[in-house]
């Protein structure tokens, strides 16, 4: 019996549509993302006249992909699961603008909402209001989708009163002001809310707060880390001017173990740099579950295997490769000489410009990439060059071919080459905590940050040492003529490259604002010499 109603009840609907000589058009309103912002795309559903052959006829026109064409069988699904019928008449669907790829999943819950509006079988008198996203299981439920916060952001500046997401969405878009956030586990719960059954639960996060809960609480600390106070000094000078640095030492020296705990010594991320990363993280997918906010200065580390795509982004539908994740934080890349060529190559224009634009037929999307660049390697193949107490085994030149597996332009990007030696075995057996923690460190590195702010305050993109174009190095690293004659001397005994002049400079300038000192010293330049070992002649044989 239950099926007989059903069926009488699809008929009467028909014919009264049927007797009408113009069809209700009904607009849901979904969003496309393309690169870290997003469109507001209008879904457009009209119901026309029977097919000609007696069987329903769907067509979805607007560019969609395989993925939304076949959502055609979600929604059917999702819609019969609730007690709803689709017609058996002919169903339009545009997804304007038309000539925008849309692509993915997301689209169901707006496609199927939009339907059971042109047919009546909802009232269509607040749709307009919201942005609907969610992905349809068969039964009705809601799947999560990815690009949820570029999309509320964007629903918030369309005007739109909300946006109704699939529930583990929800925090990640509640962090956007003045926009309601609904939360929801099916589309039955959609449906009543449009035919005022059911009134649902507003999702409130309060950013700052979730900002501030954890944007330093790092599980790791420098003062974990016996000896090694050379190194700590080099990290230092990195993070306070954001400097690419180098990592060059023995097996179980210590270089990933620094290396980790480089973000936190960083300067705190402000509210602003955490939506640009959560913003990256949420297109990607990668937003950690229950997570509304990356908080932390993130820390990727791809494995040597690692493509160029992957590595810098892109695909068939484009996507935020490690660099892009890296965004306000570190890129760790250990073991450099074992990664391939091209892949290093493609990190050289990125590292300029801290953007990369993936091109493609129809599209072109730019993702931000304002990474540090940490890297870690054995000094040889064997691993044992210049080790205080083993011997190299490795033949003669081979290890100066295993440097020339990085290229000279990419190490013309990195400012420090710190040389890493084995801890003592008193040093290790210590149970005596090092003196400074992170915390410790990291205020030192914040006020030095403040001078380089205040110093680059009328040059647009310039925030830190590391910044400077060459033009700019002779003008703010002004050195005496004791430090030039020093440096002079540097460069012709131990015969540095001439590319490591800028690079000593703007090192040196770094170092003084540590100490805050407005000129640069002797002991600045000194130090700063000390870290350009691979740009000595010799130093590989």
């Amino acid at each position: 019996m239950k099926l007989v109603s059903l069926s009488l009840e699809t008929h009467s609907w028909t014919s009264r549509r049927s007797k009408r000589s113009v069809d209700m058009l009904v607009k849901t309103y979904g969003s496309a993302v393309q690169g870290v912002t997003a469109q507001t795309i209008i879904i457009e559903v009209t119901i026309g006249g029977i097919v000609s052959s007696g069987k329903p006829g769907y067509y979805l026109v607007g560019l969609p992909d395989k993925a939304v064409v076949e959502g055609y069988q979600r929604v059917e699904a999702a819609v019969r699961s609730i007690g709803k019928r689709l017609p058996r008449l002919k169903i339009v669907i545009n997804m304007a603008p038309a000539d925008i790829r849309k692509e993915g999943s997301a689209y169901d819950l707006p496609i199927a909402i939009g339907i059971l509006a042109a047919t009546e079988q909802i009232p269509a008198d607040k749709i307009h209001q919201y942005m609907l996203m969610g992905e349809l299981s068969l039964d009705g439920s809601l799947r999560p989708v990815k690009g949820v916060l570029p999309m509320a952001i964007k629903a918030r500046q369309e005007g739109f009163k909300g946006i109704i997401l699939p529930e583990q969405n929800a925090r990640e878009a509640a962090i956007v002001n003045n926009l309601e956030v609904y939360g929801v586990k099916s589309m039955r719960e959609v449906v009543d809310f449009f035919e005022g059954r059911k009134q649902l639960d507003q999702v409130v996060v309060d950013t700052r707060a979730e900002f501030q809960k954890a944007v330093s609480d790092y599980p790791i600390d420098f003062a974990d880390v016996k000896g090694q106070e050379n190194i700590k000094r080099a990290l230092e000078i990195s993070a306070a001017g954001g400097h690419n640095v180098i990592l060059i030492g023995p097996p179980g020296a210590g270089k990933t173990m620094l290396a980790r705990r480089l973000p936190t010594i960083l300067p705190p991320l402000n509210l602003h740099e955490a939506l640009d990363t959560t913003k990256i993280y949420s297109v990607a997918g990668k937003l950690p579950a229950g997570s509304s906010l990356i908080t932390q200065r993130p820390f990727r580390a791809p494995h040597h295997t690692v493509s160029d795509v992957a590595l810098v982004g892109g695909g068939s539908n484009p996507q935020p490769g490690e660099i892009s994740l890296a965004h306000h934080g570190v890129l760790f890349l250990d073991e450099l000489p074992e990664f391939k060529r091209a892949v290093l190559e493609v990190l050289r224009q990125p590292m300029e410009e801290r953007c990369v634009t993936i091109s493609r037929a129809r599209v072109s999307v730019d993702y931000p990439a304002s990474f540090m660049l940490v890297a870690s390697m054995n000094p040889c193949p064997c691993g044992y060059y210049n080790h205080p107490e083993k011997d190299c085994v490795c033949g003669h030149g081979v290890v100066k071919r295993y440097l020339n597996k990085i290229s000279g332009p990419l190490l013309d990007r990195i400012d420090l080459h710190v040389e890493v030696t084995p801890v003592s075995y008193d040093e290790l057996t210590t149970k005596q905590r090092a003196t400074e923690t992170s915390e410790d460190i990291a205020r030192r590195v914040v006020i030095a940050r403040r001078i380089q702010a205040k110093r680059f305050e009328e040059y647009d993109g310039i925030n830190c040492n590391a910044q400077m174009p060459s033009n700019m190095v002779r003008d703010v690293c002004d050195i005496s003529k004791e430090s030039l004659s020093l440096l002079k001397t540097a460069m012709e005994r131990l015969r540095l490259s001439a590319r490591a002049y800028d690079r000593i400079l703007k090192v040196a300038r770094t170092a003084a604002d540590l100490d805050g000192s407005p000129e640069i010293k002797t002991s600045h330049v000194a130090e700063a010499i000390h870290y350009r070992s691979l740009d000595r002649e010799g130093w590989a044989g």
